[in-house]
């Protein structure tokens, strides 16, 4: 299971040795001041500063250390003027990604400016000695320039910060496929791409395994799961007993498998069932609660949209997996479905998830009980990961809203109309034109900063539509 973790960021501080014999008391103050920069962003981060650094050896021995100690990046920040050749053999050797904080102590150059306050603002020449040697050593950060108090610094150290934690943790991530529907082109990509691309291991498991850990589940870990259900769902009184617990039963098999294994998502094509010969039900239930719990999913062994709802736990929270079926021109909108599997908890508070008894043709089994829903109205975004060719892959994002819409009361499943902020004429071209596939993700709020920082870190091509 994905949960969020505090990223864990290195501060290298750099200044020359030499003040500490011509003005004293300015190190003081600058390593004063990055400790006040330290506790404005501790909240969101924890982050190490070893006291400046001050030569050479000092800036290969910080960078070593946070390295050795495998921190999700290291923020560079000019406290005083550091020639910048100092940096290079300690960036040959570095492998985190790296933020450059161009931000000086005082936002404002005043009337009473003297030497001292010359001396201890002059971050930003010291930036650019800083940003041109990275360059010429193929190192391409994050920078920012920018009041150290505002909150658009800390927004931008914020989206940095998880995304290179994102970036760190998915090259020990695991995804199981259980099939792949036939002829389905555009969820098809290089395993082996995805794994150096991303670091992603992606494994084709046996659904018999899923069995076995069925039978493993007992009747009282149902009835906790039951009770669950209770809490989070209004149970449509159609719904048969036996069939919400089988479909209990399967998500704790399920979960037993990742567990176990140590998978962080799996995606299911839903013919394996059937042609086991032992499932009674497709596991609609079950894949939405995982996703919802933390764990990635994806429908029909899509291995890209898959890894994009792991990437969504880490990087944002409660990634919802889903498709466009229907356009609305009259309400400038696409219609976001599946075939009854999402993240619930996007649902709307107002309205709340109900429990059904669904009738599903597809898959040739008993009916699977399914959460419906309609999605929290606002800003949001949705987002699709393109495989291309080798280890190259784009992104789609599209920035919009879910409209405040009456529910449809004879689709069984989860649905929402997504109005892109392009309007859904030019935002659906654009779509097709940069090959965005018809299974996508969708967040509530604005999330382009942060995905934007993640494709830089990975290196994958950023289309907005």
């Amino acid at each position: 299971m994905i949960t969020k973790q505090k990223p864990k960021i290195g501060f290298l501080g750099l200044m020359q040795g030499l003040y500490d014999k011509s003005q004293p008391e300015l190190p003081k103050m600058q390593e004063a001041f990055a400790r006040q920069v330290v506790n404005q962003l501790k909240d969101v981060a924890d982050i190490d500063f070893p006291g400046p650094a001050k030569e050479r050896e000092d800036i290969e021995r910080i960078v070593k250390r946070f390295n050795d100690l495998e921190y999700d990046g290291i923020m560079i920040v000019n406290l005083l003027y550091s020639p910048g050749n100092r940096l290079i053999q300690a960036m040959k050797k570095n492998s985190l990604p790296v933020m450059l904080a161009n931000i000086q102590p005082l936002p404002n150059v005043t009337s009473n400016w003297d030497w001292t306050l010359c001396t201890t603002n002059q971050g930003i020449h010291g930036s650019q000695d800083t940003a041109n040697v990275l360059m010429r050593c193929g190192i391409k950060p994050a920078i920012i320039t920018e009041d150290w108090q505002s909150d658009t610094f800390k927004s931008f150290f914020t989206d940095w910060a998880i995304a290179a934690n994102t970036y760190n943790r998915l090259k020990k991530t695991k995804i199981a496929i259980f099939g792949r529907m036939h002829n389905m082109g555009d969820i098809l990509g290089d395993d082996a791409a995805l794994c150096r691309k991303f670091g992603v291991e992606a494994n084709h498991e046996t659904i018999g395994q899923v069995y076995h850990m069925m039978e493993k589940v007992t009747e009282a870990e149902i009835d906790k799961q039951i009770a669950e259900d209770k809490k989070n769902f209004r149970i449509d009184p159609k719904l048969p007993a036996e069939r919400h617990r089988y479909a209990a039963r399967m998500q704790l098999g399920f979960e037993k498998f990742l567990i176990e294994k140590g998978y962080d998502g799996f995606s299911q094509f839903f013919d394996v069932f059937k042609e086991d010969g032992r499932f009674k039900q497709v596991p609609i239930l079950g894949s939405s609660s995982l996703l919802a719990k933390g764990y990635g999913y994806a429908a029909e062994g899509d291995t890209n949209v898959l890894l994009l709802t792991v990437i969504g736990h880490m990087l944002i929270g409660n990634p919802h997996f889903t498709e466009m079926y229907s356009l609305d021109y009259g309400k400038d909108a696409a219609m976001l479905s599946h075939m009854g599997e999402g993240n619930w908890k996007v649902a709307r508070k107002d309205r709340g998830v109900t429990l059904i008894d669904r009738p599903l043709d597809i898959g040739d089994l008993d009916n699977p009980p399914t959460p419906k829903f309609n999605v929290e109205p606002g800003v949001s975004t949705l987002i699709s990961l393109v495989a291309l060719e080798g280890e190259q892959y784009r992104l789609i994002v599209s920035k919009g809203t879910i409209l405040d819409t009456e529910e449809l009361p004879d689709v069984p499943m989860n649905h929402a109309f997504f109005r892109p902020d392009s309007g859904i004429k030019q935002a659906m071209t654009e779509w097709l034109t940069y090959g965005g596939t018809h299974h996508e993700v969708l967040f509530l709020g604005d999330w382009r900063s942060r995905l934007r920082m993640l494709c830089k870190l990975i290196d994958i091509e950023y289309i907005e539509v």
